[in-house]
């Protein structure tokens, strides 16, 4: 798993950072977007194997930016897991009908997520 690209699209500078740091102490290689359109934008030349989605982006939200990336080719078989620090009833739905295949609440486990994160990138897409 060393050395899979990521990226984590969050408006929240202190989270965002925080992942970072997680994430990149065990080997994966991270870029951050704070919002849907710096997130297209690292996208146009960056390919992660996984996003990490915040569900609450200023501008477009991070499930709007999910159903577009779903519908792009070439992030079909990108893992896309949502973050939210606003875990509602039905929350997880609406992500999962947005295209995400995962659902992770904030606080972040800075335990439990590299290696939920290493779950995701050890299957197979087909």
């Amino acid at each position: 798993m060393a050395g899979e690209p990521i990226l984590i699209v969050d408006d929240n500078l202190t989270n965002s950072k925080l992942v970072r740091i997680v994430l990149e102490g065990e080997g994966f290689f991270v870029k951050i977007a704070d919002d849907a359109e710096e997130a297209l934008q690292l996208l146009e030349t960056f390919e992660p194997r996984l996003i990490l989605m915040d569900v609450q982006l200023p501008g477009m939200d991070g499930l709007a930016l999910t159903r577009q990336l779903r519908h792009d080719q070439r992030f079909r078989q990108t893992w896309i897991v949502a973050l939210t620090a606003y875990a509602m009833k039905g929350d997880d739905e609406k992500a999962f009908a947005a295209g995400c295949d995962g659902y992770v609440t904030k606080p972040i486990d800075i335990d439990a997520l590299p290696v939920e994160v290493a779950s995701y990138l050890a299957r197979s897409r087909s």
